[in-house]
């Protein structure tokens, strides 16, 4: 048997990382996207891009997408035709990054999906990688109506970036969120906040987007952060102060950031909340926003 070459992709290889036949049962393939789009939209570089082949056959290839900092911050792209070579490719490879799987909601129900799941999963956990935690990702389009605004609230712009600095730490108290608890853990509420907004900084949206909510006497009680990514309109944050959870001020803050969204010529809207955040999924709910996919983040 040909000994396994495993490298990063060349310029103008993409046909070669496209060759690998794909079901497109999960990943991003199974919506519609294709690397060689991706990588044309500025999503990869060819250095983090890596293939194993046995002589001109791709038996695994995958994809790292580049962060803020310039340097490999997610997979995104991993698949294979063979266990091992998928193993072997992510141990030559060594790019320190979180994984993350883009999967059908109803993943769990269909058994080719789930063991295509499970085999990325498995080849994850042999490079010492575990599940963190599956978030679900929230689409709205038009079809679903704008939500209605309950009047609650008012809403201001806010140019300081210390005040959403400060809005940050307080709501990462008691979060539901599991990268927030772990960015708390790992350096308080105050680096996780500055971290979350240099993060949010990066987005092309404008900055005069970001929306302090408050009550009529003016006392702040959340945020929203609506912005763009490379892919379109995102909610890129809602956060609520602890000392006014409990009162359905979510769906407010995201009701008012869908409003400036879409009157900003929006017609397609994502978002995402972990699965285990009842509240802010109940708030998605009740806005309009189905969910379009679940992801899974290994670590």
């Amino acid at each position: 048997m040909m000994e396994l070459t495993i490298r990063p992709l060349a310029s103008g290889e993409e046909p070669l990382f496209e060759s690998m036949p794909d079901p497109g049962l999960v990943g991003l393939a199974a919506f519609g996207e294709s690397y060689t789009a991706m990588a044309a939209r500025g999503h990869y570089r060819a250095e983090w891009t890596w293939v194993a082949l046995r002589g001109d056959r791709v038996l695994a290839r995958a994809a790292w997408l580049p962060g803020p900092d310039g340097e490999p911050d997610v997979l995104d792209w991993f698949d294979f035709t063979e266990f091992e070579a998928g193993v072997a490719l992510l141990r030559t490879a060594a790019i320190r990054a979180e994984y993350s799987i883009e999967l059908p909601p109803d993943w769990r129900t269909d058994a080719r999906v789930r063991a295509a799941a499970q085999a990325r999963i498995e080849a994850a956990r042999a490079v010492g990688m575990q599940v963190f935690v599956e978030r679900h990702v929230y689409l709205w389009t038009p079809a679903h109506g704008l939500p209605e605004r309950p009047g609650r609230l008012e809403f201001r712009p806010e140019p300081e970036d210390a005040v959403f600095e400060e809005f940050f730490a307080r709501a990462a108290q008691d979060s539901l969120d599991a990268h927030t608890r772990r960015a708390v853990a790992a350096s308080g509420p105050e680096a996780a906040a500055r971290a979350e907004l240099a993060l949010l900084r990066t987005l092309p949206g404008p900055r005069s987007w970001w929306l302090v909510g408050c009550t009529r006497e003016g006392e702040p009680v959340g945020f929203a952060i609506p912005a763009r990514n490379p892919s379109g309109a995102v909610i890129g944050f809602v956060g609520v102060l602890p000392e006014h959870r409990g009162h359905g001020y979510a769906y407010e803050l995201l009701t008012e950031a869908t409003h400036l969204l879409t009157g900003h010529g929006a017609e397609r809207i994502k978002a995402a909340t972990d699965a285990g955040n009842t509240p802010m999924a109940a708030a998605f709910a009740k806005a309009g926003y189905p969910i379009e996919r679940a992801r899974l983040d290994l670590a």
